[in-house]
């Protein structure tokens, strides 16, 4: 069968299930079936594709249809132009997380760091920062076995295991060390959110990595708490937050001594991470 007439097919079926991006979706199935890019696959989309890669990429749709998310099906997922393997047991990257990224970049561009990222999931925050600040180190903590062996997989494929290292551990744990930076995208969903959150997300990310209590604080308060004896003074704390959380989460790091010195906006203008110096 023509991959034309196999996508026809596929975003068609999709669509009828309710998957808004159903023409995309079979496109970057397709693509990776047949180990080619999206663009490959489309300036060749007369070809015919072999049976066997026929019935691979109608078991992939069987499980889009289900609202399962891409990233899942293929265990990948782009961030900071990177690949990075994600599977259930860790968060998909966000595009509005790669903001905070750029702004860390841009903030120690020159200077040495040591980074602890709190929550690291599939690795991908602190092996972007890593990526970029060639002299600096990092640690990355997850209270998941699953998700540090994730985060360990993407480790070597990017080749900095020299700078950084991957611990399951919680960050109540840590003692005795000082860092230059804090970054953590925790839990912040509040209980009711999460009711009301898509399939996609609901149904198949991890609920450890999203819930963050009645008000969607709980974990945000103790991280704020507990970088007060991790960092040191003037160092930052980077914290990506929910969507209306700004007024509520600046008024927790100010009672705890922490001065906010940036904030950085998503797509749609809305506050999604603060910057803040630990103040004596």
């Amino acid at each position: 069968m023509e991959a034309l007439k196999l996508l026809n097919r596929a975003s068609h079926f999709l669509k009828s299930k309710e998957i808004n991006s159903h023409r995309i979706d079979s496109e970057l199935l397709l693509s990776s079936v047949l180990d080619k890019s999206r663009e490959d696959l489309i300036i060749n989309i007369e070809k015919n594709v072999a049976k066997s890669e026929i019935t691979k990429f109608n078991k992939f749709v069987c499980r889009r249809s289900l609202k399962e998310p891409v990233a899942y099906i293929l265990n990948r997922k782009e961030f900071w132009s990177k690949q990075f393997i994600v599977d259930k047991n860790t968060l998909i990257p966000r595009p509005e997380t790669e903001l905070m990224v750029e702004k860390i970049v841009k903030i120690f561009s020159s200077r040495n760091i040591s980074i602890l990222d709190i929550g690291t999931g599939s690795g991908c925050i602190l092996l972007s920062i890593m990526f970029e600040l060639k002299n600096s180190k990092g640690i990355g903590i997850d209270i998941s076995k699953k998700a540090i062996k994730i985060a360990n997989k993407n480790l070597r494929m990017l080749r900095l295991t020299n700078r950084v290292k991957f611990l399951r551990m919680s960050f109540t744990e840590i003692f005795n060390k000082k860092y230059d930076l804090i970054v953590s995208n925790p839990p912040y969903v509040s209980k009711k959110e999460l009711r009301n959150l898509d399939d996609d997300v609901k149904r198949f990310e991890p609920k450890l990595a999203l819930d963050g209590g009645n008000d969607g604080l709980d974990v945000i308060k103790k991280v704020i708490y507990k970088s007060k004896s991790i960092l040191k003074i003037k160092g930052m704390l980077a914290l990506e937050i929910g969507n209306g959380q700004l007024k509520k989460v600046s008024n927790i790091l100010i009672r705890n001594k922490f001065k906010t010195r940036y904030l950085v906006r998503d797509y749609r203008k809305n506050v999604r991470c603060i910057l803040a110096t630990l103040e004596q």
